[in-house]
């Protein structure tokens, strides 16, 4: 056995003992429209009790897909606020010029219900941009 196939076979073992209910599964699920969502929310609801024991425990978690270079977050955003602006909805709005957007920037929008529009000299960080999705955020980033 070579030395990797010794390591791999090691660290399944600790995998084993710390995880004995193994890795956690990690489905990730497209919420793009109300529809999706919708659907979702229903396969939930009509989950057997192992299943709903799954989630509970974190051996079953969800996450939504990556936003690729070709669909930027900018763009997705503006998605967003278009379908808003025709559901006659408006959502205030934070101009950020410049400087590092982090997280707590997003936590202080999330909690004031504010989208956010990005000038040329602003820099979302990656945790910055997780927490944007997963507290339905929306940003906007001016080219």
């Amino acid at each position: 056995m070579s030395d990797i196939e010794e390591l791999r076979a090691l660290v399944r073992e600790v995998i084993r003992d710390v995880l004995p209910n193994g890795l956690p599964v990690t489905e990730t699920v497209n919420l793009s429209t109300d529809e999706d969502l919708a659907a979702f929310v229903k396969r939930l609801l009509d989950l057997d009790p192992d299943q709903r024991e799954e989630l509970r425990s974190g051996r079953k978690r969800f996450r939504l897909p990556e936003i690729s270079s070709a669909t930027s977050a900018s763009s997705v955003a503006a998605g967003a606020v278009n379908g808003a602006e025709r559901a006659g909805e408006s959502t205030p709005a934070r101009r950020i010029e410049r400087g590092a957007v982090t997280e707590a920037v997003i936590s202080q929008a999330a909690r004031a219900g504010q989208r956010l529009v990005l000038g040329r000299g602003a820099v979302l960080t990656p945790l910055a941009r997780d927490r944007a999705r997963a507290s339905g955020v929306q940003i906007e980033k001016e080219r």
